[in-house]
């Protein structure tokens, strides 16, 4: 059975009027997070990392992890379930002034965003908690009023929110989830194909037999529920079921989606789910936010023989014995399936080992950042979601500013070898590329496989002939790339000894056998522009209290007073009259960047003349500049002890979400950073372009 998951309804330093050691101003209650390896990046490229030592295998069963007491209230099961899985994140600009403050600056804003705290209130109905089994679908659920949550029993079959294994064991997207672990949130929107939530059953320990594992499972079972079961569902327990736990997800992304008219279906079903009638209602499951499909539609994850032969040979090069860790470089076209096989074989990979180092290297559809970043992860936890719900601070980010790197090639590849130097060699390395495979794109791929010593390359292709010529060890003896070219061959002279050797690859080619594979996504929130939108909104969705409340509009966050003489500022993308550099950059996102070198101003705003390659903390939103005091305004969720470390913003072509500025909630009257009262003869004036997802004439299908 496949199931979409829809959703349910220390205080900062102050620094002196002088602006003294710490640059960034404001008066908040703000948490400080750990500080982050702010030294820059080089161009310098590192030799081959060499493996030394085989890390010990990851321990799946979580010992801190404890069974919920039946006496549990609901406010602590809630507030455990959710301390496990998510972190708390700093709130930038809460409301809330220190009291000792007499900043005219701070009340003005405090007082206008108390002004606008009036939505985001929600309501809920009482579900219907009827015990029922689906025709056709077999598992049996049990909904439990005082706790708020569902028990779901089932045996060997197909299944898909906050989900606890209680009994066996299951899979979510190649990761394997059994009892004593810790809850894992799990999110199927539209834009991506369903989860499914796979039984594996119950492999009991050796002395155990078949008679006292059936007890186990019924205690269990009983053990979550505030009264007694009933009898037709502890007659479907045996010693083989797969008993889970699923609870209502809530959290600060969810609510600040959702908050918005035009995303208030993103975890629900899509049009086309809808039409064929797909879904399969369950009071049950619909009281925790999941919904069961049936049908076409709830086939999940399509693989093919050559992508399980594929994972299957990945898994065996990291578990048998190798002189090094994998490093593993997936490519193909657009729309191929790249970054669902990179989830996948990471979910798998992180059943055998503590963790997986993920490069990315794909700028417009990133995993673990917003658009324009360039980054290297150390994953120790599954990915049971489409990229934007599961964003987080890399240990290593250049911010590039663009969604591609046509404009400037060789600074894409510096910064990738940036990067590339800190690579701990001890974990398997996975190598996320761009589906931009022709041309430059192609010579690219070349250079990362040269570069970065790969030792396996993963090529998708889809339909009846390849998209590009094939990357096998054959054709690197003569293929050129961007910066890189084959070796020379020996000469007559030479002798076969002195002549280095040439380290070759395992090539693994995978077909893409799903529906659409190769064509851009045709339904709302598929288009690349439109993820690219979800990745800025979770990401500015941190700002977000993570207490349930009254969502707060980007504009109503007290920003922080930077001196313009403590940070330079810089274009990564055009070139831009030192006079223009501040119009350009006001109300837009700019990359928060730590120089190795001080920045030294002396009054006036400091221009960057060349774009840096420097480690990058985060994205924060310039949401004003007073020429008259010399200082920036910025709103970002990056903690006050990280951006004591920035001295460089960077402005690239990565825009707002166009709904943060068009849709600000309790505003009257004009919105902020919106008129159409304005002069389009001033230089560099335009409108907000809304992209209506019209192809262009040469990618219009022919009837025929």
């Amino acid at each position: 059975m496949t199931m979409k998951v829809h959703k349910v309804s220390s205080r900062s330093q102050n620094s002196t009027k002088r602006h003294g050691k710490n640059k960034w101003r404001k008066m908040i209650h703000g948490r400080d997070s750990s500080l982050l390896n702010t030294s820059p990046g080089t161009a310098k490229l590192a030799q081959p990392i060499t493996k030394r030592e085989k890390p010990a295998l990851k321990q799946l069963k979580k010992l801190y992890t404890k069974p919920i007491p039946e006496d549990s209230c609901p406010e602590e099961r809630k507030e455990k379930a959710t301390s496990v899985i998510f972190a708390h994140v700093h709130t930038n600009g809460g409301t809330e002034l220190d009291d000792s403050s007499n900043s005219v600056d701070s009340q003005e804003w405090s007082e206008y965003a108390n002004s606008v705290l009036k939505n985001g209130m929600e309501s809920s109905t009482s579900p219907k908690t009827d015990q029922m089994e689906e025709d056709g679908l077999q598992f049996h659920a049990h909904f439990d009023h005082t706790h708020n949550r569902a028990v779901l029993l089932y045996a060997f079959k197909h299944n898909d929110c906050l989900l606890t294994c209680l009994y066996g064991h299951v899979e979510v997207l190649g990761f394997t989830i059994e009892e004593g672990q810790q809850p894992y949130p799990l999110f199927s929107p539209p834009s991506h194909c369903p989860l499914t939530i796979t039984a594996l059953g119950n492999n009991p320990p050796s002395g155990k037999n078949k008679k006292e594992g059936l007890l186990e499972a019924k205690a269990i079972v009983r053990k979550y529920f505030s009264s007694e079961p009933s009898k037709k569902l502890m007659s479907e327990v045996d010693s083989d079921s797969c008993v889970v736990l699923l609870e209502p997800l809530d959290t600060p992304l969810t609510r600040f989606l959702t908050s918005f008219s035009e995303l208030s279906e993103i975890f629900g079903l899509n049009s086309k789910e809808l039409k064929s009638q797909a879904a399969v209602y369950s009071p049950v499951l619909s009281a925790v936010g999941v919904t069961a499909l049936r049908g076409p539609c709830a086939q999940g994850l399509v693989l093919s023989r050559s992508y399980r032969e594929a994972i299957s040979s990945l898994l065996s090069a990291w578990a048998g014995e190798f002189v090094r860790c994998p490093i593993i470089l997936v490519c193909g076209g657009k729309s191929s399936g790249k970054s669902t096989l990179n989830r996948h074989l990471i979910n798998s990979l992180l059943n055998h080992t503590a963790s997986v180092e993920y490069l990315e290297c794909d700028l417009g559809q990133t995993e673990f950042t917003p658009p324009g970043c360039l980054s290297l992860n150390t994953v120790t936890e599954p990915l049971l979601g489409p990229p934007f719900t599961h964003l987080r601070d890399p240990e290593h980010m250049v911010y590039y500013g663009q969604a591609d790197c046509q404009a400037d090639i060789d600074r894409y590849l510096e910064s990738l070898k940036s990067l590339w130097r800190h690579v701990s060699g001890e974990s398997p390395v996975i190598i996320n590329t761009m589906g931009w495979i022709r041309g430059h794109g192609f010579q690219i791929l070349v250079d990362l496989i040269r570069l970065f010593s790969v030792t396996h390359v993963v090529q998708l292709s889809f339909g009846n002939a390849p998209q590009c010529q094939l990357l096998t060890p054959d054709f690197f003896r003569t293929a050129h790339g961007w910066q890189t070219h084959p070796p020379t061959p020996p000469t007559l002279t030479e002798e076969p000894a002195s002549h280095p050797s040439i380290r070759s690859h395992v090539f693994l080619s995978v077909q893409s056998e799903f529906e659409g594979a190769g064509t851009s996504g045709e339904m709302q929130h598929q288009r690349s522009n439109e993820l690219r939108d979800l990745a800025l909104l979770s990401y500015f969705s941190k700002l977000q209290s993570p207490e349930p409340g009254p969502i707060r509009p980007l504009h109503c966050f007290i920003p922080y007073q930077v001196p313009h003489s403590a940070v330079a500022i810089g274009l990564t993308h055009c070139e831009v009259a030192p006079n223009n550099i501040l119009y350009a950059a006001n109300a837009s996102i700019v990359g928060l960047c730590c120089l190795s070198e001080k920045v030294m101003g002396r009054g006036g705003p400091v221009v960057l003349s060349q774009t840096p390659i420097c480690q990058c903390v985060g994205l924060g939103v310039l949401r004003g500049v007073d020429m008259a005091r010399g200082l920036y305004f910025l709103v970002t969720p990056v903690s006050p002890s990280v951006l004591r470390h920035v001295n460089c913003l960077l402005l690239g072509e990565i825009t707002l979400p166009k709904i943060l500025l068009t849709k600000q909630h309790g505003v009257e009257g004009d919105l902020p950073y919106v008129t159409t009262d304005y002069s389009f003869e001033v230089q560099g004036a335009g409108k907000l372009h809304i992209y209506k997802g019209l192809a262009r004439p040469g990618f219009i299908k022919s009837n025929n």
